[in-house]
């Protein structure tokens, strides 16, 4: 069953959303404001959210930006609003698609079928062996291919090895001697700055700030790690 985060401070409209999407078979989580979206999403397991985007607190937009940074999962946006503008600003900050109020049931049952079933393709919510999954960084053993955010990325031979380990393992320290072990498949007297060649090419690759990575981090002294998000 997939849960479905609803968040709108008008609890009328949580509560009809709620009737149409349990009738599909989804369970549905509740908030009202963009804070208890956002605590939600972190705690819960939560494999869509329809958000609104005029509430107190903090606001829908405001709110899927801080669900982006942590989170790869489809954002649906709600507003009272026709403006082009809330349309383009929604998804610019991140969501994946937007409906306008007032709604017809069917239409967003609709929308959140089609979210879902893109989602899944692209690899975010499947669960099967030889995917390995940090936050919005998966990396497919089978197929060989790694995607950020649901777009490829392009990795040598090398670098793809090097990212299957750590992410397989996230939140596990490796010393380069690990790594050169593991993934050139031979040992070597000073792999360091080897494999300090392709942690900084690999994050060029993922990090949107390779100075202040996300994923990617060096633990002085012992080696590196992908980030267990």
């Amino acid at each position: 069953m997939n849960n479905i985060l609803v968040c709108d401070d008008d609890r009328d409209i949580v509560n009809a959303i709620e009737i149409y999407l349990t009738a599909e078979g989804y369970r549905v989580i509740k908030a009202y404001d963009g804070d208890e979206a956002l605590a939600a999403a972190e705690q819960g397991d939560v494999h869509l959210i329809i958000m609104d985007i005029m509430m107190p607190k903090m606001d829908g937009l405001r709110a899927t930006m801080r669900i982006r940074e942590r989170l790869n999962i489809p954002i649906l946006l709600l507003s009272a609003k026709s403006e082009d503008y809330d349309k383009v600003t929604g998804l610019g900050v991140g969501a994946d698609d937007y409906v306008t109020k007032p709604f017809n049931p069917l239409e967003l049952t609709a929308r959140v079928k089609s979210l879902l079933r893109r989602y899944t393709s692209l690899g975010g919510m499947e669960k099967r062996p030889g995917v390995f999954r940090s936050g919005g960084l998966v990396v497919d053993n089978e197929t060989k291919t790694v995607l950020l955010d649901g777009e490829p990325v392009a990795v040598t031979p090398i670098e793809f090895g090097i990212l299957r380990l750590l992410v397989e393992s996230a939140g596990r320290v490796f010393s380069s001697e690990r790594i050169y072990e593991s993934v050139w498949k031979d040992s070597s007297y000073s792999p360091e700055n080897t494999v300090a060649v392709h942690i900084r090419r690999i994050r060029s690759k993922i990090e949107i700030d390779p100075g202040d990575p996300r994923y990617l981090k060096v633990v002085w002294g012992i080696g590196y790690k992908i980030e267990k998000i």
